[in-house]
């Protein structure tokens, strides 16, 4: 953090603040939802929502993107979709003047900020892996020329975890490239009230905007320079070592998991710590950040047996046991 200042620190943690009072102003509760969002973003990965229809998921991406001050598009994803239909494509356009005739890139819709999926798993798998180069890369190619996508560039893809009929699910290899599986849970009934008041009235909430791009991607590089102890890397290998069965992984996962986390998983457990520990106002990362999101980094990269399925056990459960059985050595 050399070039950085301590007051300019501080500046960048309290305006982090104002970003969560600022989505609060759209959107009722889901407070550990909006914080796993803002964790993705800041740690410049993506995040897979899951969560029945009509629990706020639209209305909480562009909340976000109104807060933010960035460009939000939303791409619904239908049995019939075309890879150019997400990424762009070439148009023939012809001079009037000259006669001459030359094509022309159309940018799709992923050529945008915050970039919302909605129910992704409904696309085939052809159109699915369109996305997997811009989520990866940053970069979109077509007809042997690359073109780099907007910074920062947030991919926010939904499935619908109950209804299984016309869907293609997601291969594991894009999978593994969502930092974060958030699981979007029906609100309490406080919070349900809350909501019926604040959307059947006259006046639609306001979102004040607090944040640009450029204060966005400062705050992703700050993340990277939140300090991880040589202890806690520690423990987070052996937490994603320690999913995958084989001799001496721990009896939950022998029992449950076909197989289990790879490096990324790691490094995606790494960055989320980060980024959440600089979300609470520290430049340091512990014990509970890594805690806190093992399940959202690991749930989707658990391949689990058949024996998990007719014990009606989930990834959450292994996951629980493999942070009781490998212990923090501080």
């Amino acid at each position: 953090m050399n070039d950085i200042t301590e007051p300019e620190i501080q500046a960048h943690i309290a305006r982090l603040g104002t970003l969560r009072e600022a989505i609060a102003q759209a959107v009722v509760g889901q407070a550990e939802v909006v914080e796993q969002l803002l964790i993705g973003l800041l740690a410049g990965g993506h995040c897979l929502l899951e969560g029945v229809p009509g629990l706020g998921k639209t209305l909480l991406v562009r909340t976000l993107g109104q807060a933010l001050e960035l460009q939000f598009r939303r791409v619904q994803f239908t049995p019939d979709l075309m890879p150019s239909d997400i990424l762009g494509t070439e148009l023939l356009e012809e001079d009037h003047g000259t006669g001459h005739r030359h094509f022309r890139f159309q940018q799709g819709p992923v050529f945008t900020n915050l970039l919302l999926a909605d129910e992704l798993n409904r696309t085939p798998p052809k159109t699915q892996a369109a996305l997997l180069e811009a989520m990866q890369e940053r970069t979109v190619s077509y007809a042997g020329v690359t073109h780099a996508l907007p910074a920062p560039f947030f991919v926010l893809a939904t499935q619908n975890p109950i209804e299984q009929a016309g869907t293609y699910p997601l291969p594991e290899a894009q999978l593994d490239r969502f930092l974060l599986q958030v699981r979007v849970d029906y609100p309490d009934e406080a919070e349900e009230r809350a909501i019926l008041v604040q959307t059947t009235g006259a006046h639609a909430a306001q979102v004040p905007q607090v944040m640009d791009a450029a204060q966005v991607l400062a705050l992703q590089a700050l993340v990277r320079e939140v300090h991880v102890g040589d202890d806690l890397l520690a423990w987070i290998t052996r937490l994603v070592r320690a999913s995958r069965p084989g001799d001496g992984a721990p009896e939950s996962v022998r029992k449950f998991v076909r197989w289990g986390a790879g490096p990324r998983a790691g490094q995606s457990l790494v960055l989320s710590a980060k980024a959440r520990a600089l979300l609470h106002g520290r430049l340091a990362a512990n014990r509970d950040d890594v805690a806190a999101l093992a399940a959202p980094v690991m749930r989707h990269r658990l391949l689990l047996s058949f024996a998990a399925e007719a014990e009606q056990t989930g990834a959450d459960e292994v996951i629980d046991a493999l942070l009781r059985d490998v212990p923090f050595d501080a």
